[in-house]
């Protein structure tokens, strides 16, 4: 199982050790969208809809009053789970 690893400061670190130094342990909806390349508004209104990716993601939402967060090591293991698909070709 190959697992993708970022260098920074001299030694190889994981998706989830990396986005945990940058964000901390939860993602606001605007970090998550920079972290997917997408716009606040693209990714709300993607993850509205049923499908596989939005479910996933979803599952990883936390609610505090009226903020939306995401957790960040779960959101770390699913692009780790897409990266390995994508690498492998199964896509």
């Amino acid at each position: 199982m190959r697992e993708l690893k970022l260098i920074t400061e001299g030694y190889a670190m994981t998706i989830e050790e990396t986005l945990l130094k940058v964000f901390g342990p939860l993602l606001s909806i605007s970090q998550l969208a920079n972290i997917l390349d997408r716009s606040p508004e693209g990714l709300r209104i993607s993850l509205r809809n049923s499908s596989e990716w939005a479910t996933r993601i979803n599952k990883t939402r936390l609610k505090i009053g009226r903020r939306v967060y995401f957790r960040t090591s779960e959101i770390a293991q699913i692009l780790s789970e897409d990266n390995e698909i994508d690498t492998r070709g199964s896509v």
